[in-house]
């Protein structure tokens, strides 16, 4: 007999890992203002976003399959790894509200220049892979949360933080035309940051209880 999560619970897993990427993915970096140039020039938009997104959701796949094997070993270790987990997001949440209070704009021209498809993909793989944030943010912070739900809603979060990745990517590329005015105030970032530090804040205190449990 297999098991089926209630919608309900369904439903919490996928905006946990919606929630979560989004507020990890949004923020002023090289790898976003090198997506929004590609959208800009119209140059390779669609494998540029497939490559960013195929490469968080294997990332946070690859979390959530360690962290849920790590936790499966002791009580002892999930506990810490959530205690771990909330201290992490409790930090970035405050980290994006501080840049709420000192915001900048992102803009295309940061991004440097790429000739051909295989160049452009070299750089966008460099921007996702050479940045030691991204294994923070997508296998140990995602991983940790997502090592924390139900075995079966373990892909229901996956699901929903690679949707996250997906809507934020395909925003930035493919919306780059409309959106590079709206993403070159500084007032929309200060807004963003804001968003990010709450829903940071809102997980961590979510995860925190576990630690204790």
């Amino acid at each position: 007999m297999t098991f089926s999560p209630a919608p309900p619970a369904a439903l919490d897993a996928l905006l946990q890992g919606l929630g979560l990427s989004l507020s990890l993915i949004v923020a002023i970096g090289a790898q976003n203002a090198f997506v929004l140039r590609q959208g800009l020039r119209r140059e390779y938009v669609a494998p540029v976003v497939s490559l960013c997104v195929l490469a968080d959701v294997g990332l946070m796949g690859l979390g959530v399959a360690g962290m849920a094997e790590a936790v499966g070993r002791g009580s002892w270790l999930g506990r810490a790894l959530a205690l771990v987990g909330a201290l992490f997001l409790a930090g970035y949440g405050s980290r994006a509200l501080w840049r709420s209070l000192r915001p900048e704009a992102l803009l295309a021209s940061q991004a440097p220049r790429a000739r051909g498809l295989r160049a452009t993909l070299a750089q966008a793989t460099a921007f996702t892979l050479l940045n030691p944030h991204v294994y923070l943010d997508t296998v140990l912070l995602v991983g940790n949360v997502g090592a924390r739900q139900p075995g079966p809603l373990r892909l229901v979060f996956l699901a929903g933080a690679g949707t996250g990745s997906l809507l934020w990517f395909g925003l930035l590329g493919f919306g780059a035309r409309w959106l590079a005015p709206w993403f070159a105030r500084a007032r929309a970032w200060q807004v963003l940051d804001l968003l990010t530090g709450t829903t940071m804040w809102f997980l961590a205190l979510r995860l925190l209880p576990q630690a204790w449990a």
